[in-house]
């Protein structure tokens, strides 16, 4: 997609929508939490810190609404649910992925930027008469 084709109204409204969706805290840490194969419910409950279990099933929900998550349920006693990610779900998670990859390589850089505005001087490409 060229940078022309970004600022198309209804394409902005699309994109903020979806990036909303899985952009979210807790989508992203199922997501990845989901990179290493199918987990349980549980076993996703104590992997994704803080979670609750209504916020999980919630977000297991959303993700599987949207196509990023498969959820099989096997006839067992008790049942038997798994949860796992889709093509959909896993070209998600490589995105995530680099994005985080980003953070870390990027991390000092922006630490640093973070210090000079906090102390009130002007960050790389600020202008003086911006305001």
């Amino acid at each position: 997609m060229s940078p022309s084709h970004i600022h198309v109204p209804s394409h902005c409204r699309t994109v903020t929508e979806i990036l909303s969706r899985v952009g979210d805290k807790w989508s992203v840490q199922v997501v990845v939490q989901m990179g290493e194969g199918p987990k349980r419910f549980n076993e996703l409950r104590r992997l994704v810190t803080g979670i609750s279990q209504r916020m999980l099933t919630l977000t297991l929900r959303s993700l599987e609404r949207d196509g990023l998550v498969t959820r099989t349920v096997y006839p067992t006693i008790p049942p038997r649910v798994d949860y796992q990610l889709t093509g959909l779900g896993c070209s998600l998670l490589k995105t995530v992925r680099g994005l985080g990859e980003w953070a870390i390589a990027n991390r000092d850089e922006i630490l640093e930027a973070r210090r000079r505005f906090d102390e009130g001087g002007e960050t790389p490409g600020q202008r003086s008469d911006a305001a």
